[in-house]
């Protein structure tokens, strides 16, 4: 169940990475600020961070997976502290 959960964690942050760039795209397209290089920069790389670390979640022993597991939290957790809330 917590593999499951935090692969639709890892799907929310693609997601997430994928509207942050294409709102960048309009924004600079339409001569309006978009949210900023920084934060593309960092929701990209916690997309694929996530990915990666989902994929040892998924192909590996149980202690592995949950640690894998609950990283994809931390790596959520703080892309949304520092880039949402902070």
């Amino acid at each position: 169940m917590l593999r499951g959960l935090s692969g639709a964690v890892t799907a929310g942050l693609v997601v997430l990475a994928v509207v942050v760039v294409g709102a960048q795209y309009i924004g600079s397209q339409r001569e309006f600020p978009g949210p900023g290089t920084v934060s593309v920069a960092a929701h990209i790389a916690a997309a694929v961070l996530a990915v990666v670390v989902q994929h040892f979640a998924d192909h590996r022993t149980r202690a592995v997976s949950v640690v894998a597991s609950v990283l994809v939290f931390v790596i959520a957790g703080v892309l949304l502290w520092t880039q949402w809330w902070g």
